[in-house]
């Protein structure tokens, strides 16, 4: 029989209690693999009881009490704060900007509300041991991200679209550094942060920081 010490340790944050507690139930009948140490139902309430409970495994749900995509914002805090705690995000419908972003956020496994409990108990096994949960469909939404925007990295026949300011706030963006914390970093404004994006975003084709960080991830590919 497994000691307490190999149990891994859960925290689940959903805007539905009854939910949580449902999941959390299911979990109690593999005792020797899990033990719940939180329920959370809002940003705060997750944040307070990771820092008072420090569990291996969150489940975050991406919309919490405070609104539909609130647990991708807890997801990126979580990656900077506390980032032994490896997150699960669960979400309602895994449409492909939503998956997109829940990897680009830290993400290390991904579930729909219409997975089974038996495959919630699988995916949290594997993300501990280090290893990604997604089904056939939300990889391929990764790997088809990755290619449109990788033609824009060699246009003019090579010639680097970016200038070295940009490609350095590409890269703090990429490890999930804030505007104030770029600003902070390179000794300029928020304000200064925001117009280089800007820059950046029109030269490379994209709206959002995930597709930023999916252009830096492409651009390690291709060096």
């Amino acid at each position: 029989m497994s000691g307490s010490q190999d149990r891994v340790r859960v925290l689940i944050a959903d805007a539905d209690h009854m939910g949580s507690q449902l999941m959390a139930s299911a979990l109690g009948r593999f005792r020797n693999d899990f033990e719940v140490v939180g329920i959370a139902c809002s940003p705060q309430e997750a944040f307070r009881k990771v820092e008072a409970t420090k569990p291996h495994v969150a489940v975050l749900s991406s919309g919490l009490r405070d609104g539909e995509q609130t647990g991708l914002g807890v997801l990126e805090r979580l990656r900077e704060s506390h980032p032994r705690t490896t997150p699960i995000m669960l979400l309602q419908s895994p449409d492909r900007e939503t998956v997109i972003d829940a990897f680009c956020g830290g993400a290390r496994g991904i579930l729909s509300r219409a997975d089974s409990f038996q495959s919630l108990a699988k995916c949290i096994r594997c993300v501990h041991n280090g290893q990604i949960w997604a089904n056939n469909a939300q990889i391929e939404f990764v790997l088809e991200a990755l290619p449109q925007l990788r033609p824009r990295l060699h246009r003019s026949k090579g010639a680097d679209l970016l200038t070295p300011r940009e490609h350095e706030v590409t890269r703090l963006v990429a490890e999930g550094k804030k505007n104030r914390e770029i600003a902070e970093i390179l000794h300029v404004t928020e304000h200064t942060v925001s117009n280089y994006l800007y820059r950046i975003f029109e030269k490379l084709g994209v709206s959002s920081r995930a597709q930023l960080i999916l252009y830096a991830m492409s651009r390690k590919k291709t060096v």
